[in-house]
């Protein structure tokens, strides 16, 4: 199989959706993760995310019309990234986290099971 353009206009979506988080984390981390509910706030940590987030969404953009073997890997990433976030943040919410944690939550386990429904077609 070879990439679909379904999947190519995704990749598009995710960069536009990882520099809206990526650039106010990177920036300012302190006032986006009040403006979000947190109030305890490490703006190191937050820019590490924001720099994650950036790294996977501008290369979502850069790969969208690469070939099969760049959407594996890509695919590969994003699989590992969003099942790491859903974990994280599903402890992070049984530990207390601000209520917006679902919200975030949602986003990731939509996008894992997207990544892994394509990850599984170019299997085939």
């Amino acid at each position: 199989m070879t990439s679909s353009p379904a999947l190519r206009r995704w990749f598009v979506v995710h960069f536009v959706a990882d520099l809206l988080f990526a650039i106010p984390l990177v920036l300012i981390p302190a006032a986006t993760l009040r403006a979000l509910g947190w109030t305890v706030v490490d703006p190191v940590t937050a820019r590490l995310v924001g720099a994650a987030l950036a790294g996977i969404g501008v290369e979502s953009l850069l790969g969208r019309n690469g070939s099969v073997e760049v959407f594996r890997a890509m695919l590969s990433l994003k699989c590992i990234w969003s099942g790491a976030a859903v974990l994280g943040l599903g402890i992070s919410i049984v530990q207390g986290a601000p209520p917006l944690t679902w919200m975030f939550l949602m986003i990731f386990v939509a996008f894992a099971v997207l990544w892994n429904y394509y990850r599984w077609q170019l299997r085939r």
